[in-house]
């Protein structure tokens, strides 16, 4: 219930929010909405390193490698800065004046940028048209030719260029001649291998062209398998040309494969569809043909070991389209902008959004552990030289099994109704404390400091107390009451009768050190380890959210155990014949006078079985929750929820440029579109021959 109002809220009052604020970047269809003059020309005089005649321009390198941050390299190619350069320097004098430099900011904000700036790529003359003589220049300038020279006097060509070459080809064409001259570079490479002509090539071959020059439409998943995919075809051990162009028809139409799959599957990301299934809706909406429907599914069993498929086997082999590139990079530039700048509306809403899932997530993980969080309270206040005489757990299996025999499975669950009333809550307050107080330790960048990760998970626990402590009396009394068969049925009421509001808060000193030390421990723990088990996208599978909740619990619980022992001790009421407590330092002085050093670590085994995988199972929840009830409130998601965005010739996370202002916000997923859409990368480095990406 609480969802689905936030929900509502969201499409009447966060709509319009993101209109208003994300708006102010970009306009209604996604795109980058056009910067203020003003401010792009301060920023344009800022990289102009060139005067003539009173005004200001710049070169080549003061737009590619001073604005846009590309080819950072001393070492870097001259000739791909100069190409690059002249899309923008559309009067060709190698100079980008202000007038230029604005103009490509607008262009970058249409829908058809990625056409248009490829278009500007090869019109190397300015005339609005291109030729062949110029497209050939650009291309002889790419790494695709360098691995597999085109021919450029095929049937292809003269098709397009006429059989003198002489004919130019206006924008409209050109797009329509660059989407099919993709196809024409894997025809090549085919025909190149089948020397004898007999269509067919060797399973390496096909492994070969595929990583020379169609490496723009692999993902690490389909590159693992492209062997044993080729090898399951009709040729056995050879590729069939049929085979070949149904494989890379594929994968240039993956997101319309997925809309398939979502229109069978009525918008469900986890029903697995069979290949019959698919195959009738595939007909139903696309032209997908049954032989790219064999080689997905086949391609699906050798990377998940099923005969079925689901949305996350399709992401697996997708490439990640220039257009959502766009999307993810304002979204992480929106992301870390400005987060007080979202009005105190918005920020609250974002918080009751956390707290809420928060809550749920909170119930989850104390309802799965609480049986063992039972078993830890009694052997912490199990004491020795009590009235009864001896001991009257051994351990905590011990304990567990007395507790079964004498009061039942029910036993185990004693005080859960409260704990839950009051866990949710708390979980909830100690999460979104921590997102709240990360969020605004962020540079911009996204970026946190370890002492800002302490800070805000200690943050996190110390709010956490509001609720932890009125909660852990209670329950604590409630486990412990079982443990004498004479006493009295006790409720959570009675208990809060008889302490009043402010015995709510007995030993809170204690509360406080071991929360706010769990939390300071847990959650930078919870990042990095998290982190390191993401993938190579920076994408954490539901199970590497687990475990990283799971391993980060174990410190975090086994250090601050010793302040939960004197906190249980502190709440709970001293039977005749035990020692009672006048405090959090008189306990410290008491429990080690009268039982030791160890005293301090009792139940620490129990603490850890219980925290470790009750908050792998909180964050899990919370995590997935935000992932899959994502609601954009213009503010930060859980680090890796989703596929990090990435140039390929980077492969790492480009840092927002504050001066990337406008269309310019999408000036790198753009250009990197060039590369994966059309696979035209051109070279980083000064080199005479470029060596095949997967031999670096």
């Amino acid at each position: 219930m609480i969802i689905e109002l936030l929900q509502y809220l969201l499409l009447q009052k966060a709509s319009c929010f993101f209109y208003m604020k994300v708006g102010e970047t970009t306009g209604s269809s996604g795109y980058p909405k056009r910067a203020n003059t003003e401010s792009l020309h301060e920023i344009f005089l800022k990289h102009a390193s060139v005067n003539v005649n009173g005004e200001w321009y710049m070169n080549g390198s003061d737009f590619i490698r001073g604005f846009l941050g590309l080819f950072s390299n001393e070492n870097f190619n001259e000739s791909s800065v100069r190409l690059l350069a002249g899309i923008v320097d559309t009067s060709k004098d190698g100079l980008i004046s202000f007038a230029e430099f604005q103009a490509f900011e607008g262009l970058l904000c249409i829908p058809d940028a990625l056409y248009r700036t490829a278009f500007q790529l090869f019109d190397t003359k300015g005339k609005g048209v291109i030729t062949f003589n110029e497209f050939s220049d650009v291309i002889q300038n790419t790494e695709l030719n360098q691995r597999l020279p085109f021919d450029m006097d095929n049937d292809f060509i003269k098709l397009y260029f006429g059989k003198e070459k002489k004919r130019s080809m206006s924008y409209a064409e050109f797009s329509q001649f660059l989407h099919d001259f993709h196809e024409e570079c894997g025809t090549q490479a085919f025909k190149r291998f089948d020397k004898d002509g007999t269509g067919f090539i060797s399973v390496l071959d096909f492994q070969d062209i595929m990583i020379s020059i169609k490496d723009h439409l692999l993902t690490k998943q389909v590159q693992d398998n492209l062997v044993g995919v080729a090898a399951g075809g009709e040729g056995g051990s050879r590729v069939s040309f049929p085979f070949f162009m149904a494989f890379n028809s594929l994968l240039s139409n993956m997101e319309l494969v997925k809309r398939v799959y979502l229109n069978a599957s009525n918008g469900s990301h986890t029903q697995e569809l069979t290949k019959d299934e698919f195959l009738y809706q595939a007909q139903m909406m696309s032209q997908i043909t049954p032989l790219e429907i064999d080689i997905l599914f086949h391609l699906c069993h050798l990377i998940n070991q099923r005969g079925k498929v689901v949305y996350s086997d399709l992401q697996a082999i997708a490439p990640e389209q220039y257009h959502k590139q766009i999307h993810n990079r304002l979204t992480e530039i929106h992301a870390v902008s400005s987060p007080d700048d979202r009005g105190v509306f918005i920020s609250v809403l974002e918080n009751v959004y956390r707290f809420s899932l928060g809550a749920i997530a909170g119930a989850t993980g104390a309802a799965a552990v609480y049986p063992i969080d039972l078993v830890k309270t009694r052997m912490q206040n199990q004491r020795i030289g009590s009235f009864i005489g001896e001991v009257m757990y051994k351990n905590s299996i011990d304990c567990f099994r007395k507790v079964v025999r004498h009061e039942g499975v029910v036993g185990l669950y004693r005080g859960l109704i409260p704990q839950l009333m009051g866990v949710a809550p708390e979980k909830a307050l100690k999460l979104t404390a921590n997102d709240f107080v990360r969020d605004h330790l962020m540079d911009k960048n996204g970026n946190i400091a370890l002492w800002g990760e302490v800070l805000a998970g200690g943050c996190g626990g110390c709010a956490q107390v509001i609720f932890t402590n009125p909660l852990e009396i209670v329950k604590i009394r409630l486990q412990v009451a079982g443990e004498i068969a004479s006493q009295a049925k006790v409720s959570a009421l009675a208990v809060i009768k008889e302490l009043g509001f402010f015995g709510l808060y007995k030993g809170a000193r204690s509360c406080f050190l071991r929360d706010i030390c769990f939390s300071a421990i847990y959650f930078p723990t919870y990042a990095h380890v998290k982190a390191a088990l993401a993938d190579e996208n920076g994408y954490n599978q539901p199970y590497t959210l687990f475990l990283s909740g799971v391993c980060a619990g174990v410190p975090a619980a086994s250090l601050v155990t010793p302040a939960d022992v004197v906190k249980t001790r502190l709440q709970v009421v001293a039977r005749e014949g035990q020692t009672s407590y006048n405090g959090m330092a008189d306990a410290f002085r008491k429990i080690y006078r009268e039982e030791g050093f160890r005293a301090f670590w009792k139940g620490a085994g129990a603490r850890v079985v219980r925290s470790s995988p009750q908050f792998g199972f909180t964050l899990i929840t919370y995590e997935l929750l935000q992932r899959y009830l994502y609601i954009d409130f213009g503010g930060t998601r859980p680090a890796g929820s989703e596929v990090v965005v990435s140039a390929p010739s980077e492969k790492k996370i480009i840092p927002h440029n504050p001066e990337h202002i406008g269309g310019y916000q999408a000036a790198i997923p753009i250009l990197t579109g060039i590369e994966t859409k059309f696979g035209l990368t051109l070279p980083k480095f000064s080199m005479a021959t470029i060596t095949p990406k997967n031999n670096q």
